[in-house]
């Protein structure tokens, strides 16, 4: 879990990368702490060693958490823009789930060498792709933003266009953030339902479910506790990817309330039978809390 620690620093820093270096170059240099951190994971002589190369890999998960979603807005047509964004919590899943179905069958040191092909081959790629047209337009880069969206778009396409509804949106934009523009209402309201939507969601314990979801079935005695782990990671891929093709259909609104809905009432439920061993049982043991652990996971990975 100490990769958490990483990634809290890694999206801080890509928030100052983006603007500074771009966003082509952030992704290519995010890419850098992976291979190192998994390179020291592999060559791990002690768990001092395994602690920095989660941490490595947990600052370029912060980076790349911001900057992937950024830089897929800003070159997708507005066509496909919704579903590639939701793509991203969908890609995010995948490989979770990806990750447990590898650990059954691999010793942890292969799994981290297998985890270091992908940001290797993203380095190389992004290396052929062009930066986003609107970070090239906001700094003043017509041409080149230009040359960008005809790579993107097909040389066929109409940049002059599209750059010029760009340019319109950078101005109406402005210069960079102020702390003075928490003033505005159009800033901070937005603002403070984004931050605490985060906030309600990490403090549910979604990751520290994620991270101990294997230790928690060994501890409800579940035969194969691998197995139930990416049955997890299954029920996460099925339902992100139910939400992404429903989303812009039922509203994010409706999506969330819902969700918030059935965990909390799956939540309540499992407290009162948790409460009802504790009243009722003399010798109380712990299996009965540890098999309503079960449920409790696999209502985390739902909702």
């Amino acid at each position: 879990s100490i990769v958490t620690v990483g990634a809290a620093v890694g999206g801080l820093l890509g928030g100052w990368m983006v603007e500074k270096i771009g966003r082509k170059v952030s992704l290519m240099l995010c890419a850098l702490p992976f291979v190192f951190g998994f390179t020291i994971i592999i060559a791990a002589q002690n768990v001092f060693m395994l602690y920095v190369g989660r941490v490595l890999t947990g600052l370029a998960s912060g980076v790349t958490s911001l900057v992937v979603p950024l830089y897929i807005s800003e070159t997708a047509h507005e066509r496909v823009r919704g579903l590639l964004g939701s793509c991203v919590q969908l890609m995010v899943v995948l490989g979770i789930m990806g990750v447990y179905l590898a650990g059954m069958f691999m010793d942890w040191r292969w799994l981290a060498i297998c985890c270091s092909v992908p940001p290797t081959l993203l380095m190389v790629s992004m290396y052929f792709m062009p930066e986003t047209p609107r970070y090239l337009l906001f700094h003043g880069k017509r041409q080149e933003a230009e040359d960008a969206l005809r790579y993107l778009r097909g040389p066929d396409a109409p940049v002059e266009w599209e750059c010029a509804r760009i340019e319109d949106a950078c101005g109406e934009q402005g210069s960079s953030f102020r702390l003075s523009d928490l003033k505005d209402p159009g800033i901070y309201k937005p603002l403070m339902v984004g931050v605490m939507l985060m906030a309600f969601q990490q403090m549910t314990g979604i990751n520290a479910i994620m991270f101990y979801a294997q230790n928690i079935f060994e501890q409800a005695h579940f035969q194969n506790s691998d197995l139930a782990s990416v049955l997890v990671g299954l029920i996460q891929v099925v339902f992100t990817g139910i939400a992404a093709v429903i989303m812009d259909k039922a509203g994010r609104k409706v999506l969330l309330v819902i969700s918030g809905i059935f965990y909390l009432a799956g939540s309540q439920f499992r407290l009162y039978c948790v409460g009802g061993v504790f009243n009722h049982s003399n010798d109380f043991s712990l299996t009965s809390a540890e098999v309503l652990s079960v449920p409790q996971t696999l209502d985390f990975a739902l909702c």
